[in-house]
């Protein structure tokens, strides 16, 4: 495990090399869907972490954004995101990073998530602890809704579907200190895993978006479940992390605005 590990830690410093070189440059853009960007840049990212993965393990299933991935003979998965917060780095916002997560027969064991422009790289292993360039991290210890900094995203078709998360961010914002829209769900949840933030929610993510970081949440002591607090699943299209102390409270907010 330790060597895919360090494998992970090697394609995600060498994909976040090429984010970091090309921010601010003049990229290609094209669309999935009338607001949902990808660039030149996310295909040479998932390019050269896909490279560095099957050179090793030419039989593990690759599971990728941009699909580019690898389909493979084993039960050993990687999910991968090459630019997670593509929109950010298609405006030069520098808020995005790379995320790379192991599945093996449905459990996550280990997840590598890279901010190439802070120089920040958080790992986690299933069973120890989550962390920031090599020490230890920590949830939060705020104890109360009202004294918390929330973050959130919002869906790709919230100009069609009233499933939005317009009323859950009316009803949080008006519960909790604050909340913060970055534009990066991976780096959301590194920053609950290390306390930034307090809590994090949204919906209607892909495996890639959350897989990692989840890990990362949990092995930090905090908690990760589905809008009612119930069991998550990196496949489901809900997602609620905590540091443990405020997750009631968010999950009865949460469960006020359900559609």
């Amino acid at each position: 495990m330790r060597e895919m590990l360090g494998v992970a830690i090697e394609a995600a410093k060498e994909a976040g090399k090429i984010l970091k070189e090309n921010l601010g440059k003049s990229i290609e853009i094209g669309f999935k869907g009338e607001i949902n960007l990808v660039t030149d840049i996310d295909l040479k990212s998932e390019n050269i972490i896909v490279q560095i993965i099957r050179n090793k393990y030419p039989d593990h299933q690759i599971l990728t954004e941009e699909g580019e991935g690898h389909k493979g003979t084993s039960s050993n998965k990687w999910i991968i995101d090459p630019l997670d917060g593509t929109t950010n780095y298609a405006h030069g916002y520098p808020c995005f990073c790379v995320s790379i997560a192991f599945e093996k027969n449905g459990d996550i064991l280990f997840g590598v998530i890279y901010d190439p422009v802070l120089d920040e790289l958080f790992t986690a292993e299933k069973g120890k602890v989550a962390c920031l360039n090599g020490r230890k991290i920590r949830v939060s210890s705020t104890d109360k809704l009202i004294h918390s900094m929330l973050a959130t995203g919002f869906p790709y078709d919230l100009r069609e579907s009233q499933n939005n998360n317009l009323i859950h961010f009316n009803n949080l914002i008006m519960s909790a200190q604050a909340i913060r829209r970055a534009g990066s769900a991976a780096l959301d949840l590194c920053y609950v895993a290390m306390g930034r933030f307090d809590g994090f929610w949204e919906l209607k993510l892909s495996p890639w978006d959350v897989a990692a970081g989840s890990l990362i949440v949990r092995e930090a002591g905090g908690m990760v479940s589905d809008f009612k607090g119930g069991a998550f699943d990196i496949y489901s299209k809900e997602i609620l992390a905590s540091n443990g102390k405020i997750h009631y409270e968010m999950v009865q907010v949460l469960k006020r605005g359900m559609v």
